[in-house]
């Protein structure tokens, strides 16, 4: 079997711990192996400079990609490595970093608290707290569950691994699209050391990295490490004249091990971060603005423009005109209900003539976000050597929590449109007949009177918000959102491996995992919002007082998706075969049975039922609602939803290697992935039909790749090529504000390669380039939500005014179409005793350029148009109206999101070398990521386009690599490239919210080791 006899853990962390390079580091993602010598050169030399050979320009890098310790290009596998010298050297602090230099990778940051680690066009576009990651996330061969790996510095580590391609038998679950696996530096039992790093740079950021090595006795060692970060934020809150979306964070490892014999070690490890900041989920928002309010956003481009906030949720509700039509049985009671109204769906919102700046480090935020999140890792392995056996049993804890809130809008509109709404509450406050049902409304939000400040729920899980005292208040009206989640699992995974002498050999594990998520809620809060749910809540009780109903709103006052339990119990068993036929020819056989058992207890609230305003504890125990966990006593009103399902597949791969010279590999692979299925949201949209779970993905991947080596170690050359078939992959949409999963097929090919080029004794050139093709093969029709209509010109595209949702009117003609919404609206407007001058009109035109498929857009009521499109009509004849959620299209072909089409990088580095031993090296990294798409339907609103980052450091070693000191430049050209998109739901108007590079970072570092 074809690697280093399986090396012992603490072998492989003496190889990985070479002497730095000149640059304290090495610089490729994949060194090549030794070469003999040059005749005409002494033995043991390569030609090239020491600085070269102790960074592993030269040596090959030992990885445990097949959990088992082999040098980088022996391993069959499409995987690149990092070492820790690398990771500095090319300035990879964190995974937006790591992506760089890796072909067909990509990273983003996710729109809650998550991100997305895409490899070869396969990344978690799932969304959902019963979602698993397609790239798993290891460490020291380990999963980890809701890892913030992907937010802290990198510091510390032996090596980072990133394995391309399902590895469906290995390592852990779920690793559809590849695996990252973070290999930690291992206490060193021979001789005591230390290294620190400090760095200052712009956005007065602070950088500290330390670590000291102790060893104990001839057997034991401790190791201690950590790190600091504090900086200034990227983004100017134009509001406020502050600078927003700093760090603050730090995180420290402890590290033992014992060795009792030459047979046996023990490592313990514990880990802890921290970060408390003002860091943002999202950049900026982007929309073409819809003049007539029933989309929000077109479906034409992305501007630097704001969303019509007559389409949101709080627009509609909040409207004089739902308001009206909705209590016009009030007016014999000489109650005006419309004149509570915020504003109107045909006036100007909220947002008109707002001027929003193209700068995406300016916006304009009323709510300071905040961060909050730590983690805790605790991770116990033994290994023992029993002759040819060699067995791993590994135990493992984790703790994870977050707390997020920012701004729901990054921007503050013109609140002069809701005076009239708030006198017109003021003056039913003080009816003496009114007074109960709203002055508990103004005295919650407007306490000080109309011209005052305006106070907003705060994001409290007991539903009372502002009408049990839990607000905000401000001099504008606040909308920000609120995201959190705790996380706690344990793991143990026991591995027996053989180093048998004949043709035979073979690898068995099996691992267990619990994981419990709790308090996975998603707040929205926004002043419209509590102001809605007090108004309805008191004309829905004042409509039932004489059935006893007091005085109430309708809570809860802010949108909440609530999710107080999750829980997957997980295990797995799995097995290689290896078979050495010659010493050139190999073949892996590998099979893995996978077991995923998820329960979820999960609920959506938004003004959904009746709380009394003197309610205390929580608006849940209300009387109007029932008890905490149980049915509600208000039919209609959401109960939590709770479920159960167990997943289970059998996966595997079989690999075929030839090594037809010692520094030539060929390999032929066919793997299958398999990602488990979950829970959709639980969402209630009348006449929309919410799949209650998706299911789970499988992918089968072929593959076949060369590795190679020329010249005497002058140039590493590997090249994969590779074709998937995808089944049921997972796919998120928004649904009244809720991700909702689909599955859909698709077909994925690719080429890439990476190359190290060593001209000469003291050059190191990296490259590294891909291709992907990816195209959806789904059959079926999909609904657009940024254009309902699905292109069809003859229909009109529906604001429910009840939901915020959209439908369609489709006829035989445009004109047909436009005549029934007319006709239908007066019907509304006539039951309701109202006119076209204060109720719902006929429709509007779109803008010529809108590329929305429906010429004109209207409000209604979807549900009233669907009776009134009825076959026995009278404004149906010939029943040639139909009234749909959507007009489905095609995506077969589409492009999968967030799949570069190309991708290339490339670095270069050269040593000078003085004659007291003191070396200089620059080095420069080029990176460029090609066009891709943020949203299956692809499109041109849809498109990220291609963009580069360039990087360049220099650094001076002192002798003996004492000491060195550094200046460094990252995003050279200050590229605030868009890395990823995403599309909020109808009810919030369509808006896209986009994340970007970070931006130039420059500064200056020094550090010691010995």
């Amino acid at each position: 079997m074809r690697k280093i006899d399986l090396l012992s853990a603490s072998a492989v962390a003496l190889l990985a711990m070479l002497p730095s390079t000149a640059f304290g580091q090495t610089t490729s993602a994949d060194p090549a192996p030794a070469q003999p010598a040059p005749a005409q050169q002494a033995p043991g030399s390569t030609g090239f400079s020491p600085a070269a050979q102790e960074a592993g320009w030269v040596s090959d890098i030992v990885v445990t990609a097949q959990r088992q310790a082999q040098t980088l290009q022996d391993v069959p596998i499409a995987v690149s490595a990092f070492s820790a010298e690398t990771l500095q050297a090319q300035q990879i602090d964190n995974a937006s970093d790591l992506q760089l230099t890796l072909p067909n990778v990509t990273f983003s940051k996710g729109n809650f608290t998550g991100s997305s680690f895409t490899i070869r066009g396969i990344g978690d576009l799932c969304v959902g707290i019963s979602c698993d990651a397609a790239t798993a996330v290891h460490i020291n061969g380990t999963p980890l569950f809701a890892t913030r790996i992907f937010e802290t510095e990198y510091f510390d580590l032996e090596r980072v691994e990133v394995l391309r391609g399902p590895q469906g038998t290995l390592f852990g679950r779920s690793a559809t699209s590849g695996v990252v696996n973070f290999i930690t530096a291992k206490p060193r039992t021979d001789k005591f050391s230390a290294s620190g790093d400090a760095e200052y740079g712009n956005y007065d950021s602070i950088r500290l990295k330390g670590m000291i090595n102790v060893p104990l006795g001839d057997t034991a060692a401790v190791r201690l490490a950590g790190f600091y970060l504090k900086r200034d934020g990227y983004t100017e809150n134009i509001y406020n004249d502050t600078r927003i979306d700093g760090r603050d964070m730090y995180a420290i490892r402890g590290s033992f091990r014992w060795e009792p014999s030459v047979d046996t070690t023990l490592d313990l490890m514990g880990y802890y971060f921290r970060e408390k900041d003002d860091r943002l989920r999202i950049q900026k928002q982007q929309c073409q603005r819809d003049p007539t309010g029933t989309l929000g956003c077109l479906n034409g481009r992305l501007d630097f423009q704001r969303s019509n906030t007559n389409a949101s949720f709080t627009g509609t509700l909040g409207s004089r005109e739902f308001l009206g039509i909705t209590f016009g049985a009030f007016r014999a009671a000489g109650i005006d209900a419309s004149l509570l109204g915020l504003n109107s769906l045909y006036g100007p919102d909220a947002y008109a003539g707002y001027l929003d700046s193209p700068d995406v480090r300016k916006v304009a935020s009323a709510v300071n976000p905040t961060y909050f999140t730590d983690e805790l890792q605790i991770q116990g392995r033994l290994e023992h050597n029993f002759g040819p056996i060699r067995a791993q049993l590994t135990g493992f804890y984790h703790e994870t929590s977050v707390d997020s809130s920012q701004d729901y809008t990054l921007g503050v509109g013109n609140s002069q449109g809701i005076i009239p709404g708030l006198t017109a509450l003021s003056a039913f406050a003080a009816s003496p007949t009114l007074a109960p049902y709203f002055r508990p409304i103004a005295n919650a939000l407007i306490p000080n009177g109309v011209g005052s400040s305006l106070c907003t729920s705060e994001a409290v899980a007991n539903g009372l918000g502002s009408y049990g005292g839990f607000k905000r208040c401000a001099d504008t009206p606040l909308a920000f959102d609120r995201s959190t989640q705790k996380t706690k699992a344990w793991s143990a995974e026991a591995i027996i491996s053989s180093d048998f002498d004949g043709m035979f050999n073979f690898l068995l594990g099996g691992i267990y995992v619990q994981n419990k998520l709790t308090n996975g809620d998603y707040y929205v809060n926004a002043f419209p919002i509590d102001y809605v749910a007090g108004v309805l809540g008191s004309l829905q009780s004042l409509a039932q007082a004489g059935a006893g109903v007091p005085p109430s709103f309708s809570a809860t006052p802010f949108f909440l998706n609530a999710t107080p339990e999750f829980k997957l119990k997980s295990y797995g068993i799995f097995g290689e075969t290896y078979f050495d036929f010659t010493d050139q020819l190999k073949l892996t056989l590998g099979l893995r049975y996978n077991n995923d058992n998820k329960s979820l207890r999960a609920r959506s609230t938004l003004a959904s039922f009746l709380t009394p305003y003197t309610q205390t504890g929580s608006a849940f125990d209300s009387p109007y609602y029932g008890t905490y966990d149980a049915d509600p006593v208000t039919p209609g009103i959401q109960p939590f939803q709770r479920r159960n399902r167990t997943f289970d597949e059998f996966t595997g791969r079989a690999v075929l290697d030839y090594q037809f010279t010692p520094n030539n590999l060929v390999y032929a692979s066919y793997s299958r992935g398999y990602k488990s299925g979950g829970f959709n949201p639980a969402v209630q949209v009348p006449g929309l039909t919410i799949p209650d779970a998706f299911e789970p993905e499988i992918v089968n991947a072929f593959e076949i790749g060369s590795k190679n080596t020329f010249g005497n170690g002058q140039l590493t050359l590997n090249v994969t090529g590779f074709y998937y078939q995808y089944k049921n992959l997972q796919l998120s949409r928004i649904v009244a504000r809720s991700s909702i999963n689909d599955n859909i097929d698709a077909n994925i090919w690719g080429v890439e390669a990476e190359a190290i080029i060593r001209p000469a004794r003291d050059w190191a050139i990296n490259l590294g380039a891909s291709y992907l093709k990816t195209s959806v093969q789904e059959e079926g029709l999909f609904i657009n939500q940024r254009d309902p209509s699905g292109g069809d010109r003859n229909s009109v595209i529906i604001k429910d005014i009840g939901g915020a949702f959209n439908c369609v009117v489709r006829g035989p003609t445009a004109a047909a179409a436009e005549a029934f919404v007319s006709a239908a609206n007066n019907v509304i407007n006539t039951t309701a005793g109202l006119t076209a001058a204060n109720g719902l009109r006929g429709p509007s035109p779109y803008p010529v350029d809108a590329n929305v498929g429906a010429p004109s857009g209207a409000f209604s009521l979807c549900n009233t148009l669907q009776t009134l499109a009825g076959p026995t009509s009278p404004l149906n004849p010939g029943n040639l109206i139909q009234v749909v959620d959507g007009v489905g299209v095609s995506i077969k072909g589409n492009s999968l999101p967030q799949a570069p089409i190309a991708k290339f990088s490339a670095g270069i580095q050269k040593t000078f070398e003085f004659s007291n031993g003191m070396n200089l090296v620059p080095r420069f990294d080029l990176t460029y990521t090609g066009e891709s798409y943020g949203n299956i339907f692809n499109g041109r609103v849809n498109r990220i386009q291609g963009y580069e980052q360039a990087n360049a450091q220099i650094q001076l070693n002192g002798m003996d690599d004492r000491w060195y000191v550094r200046g460094f430049i990252q995003n050279i050209f200050d590229n605030n490239a868009t890395t990823g998109l995403y599309l909020t739901d109808q009810s919030s108007g369509l808006f896209t919210n986009i994340f970007t590079l970070e931006p130039r970072r420059y500064g200056i570092g020094a550090g010691f080791r010995f």
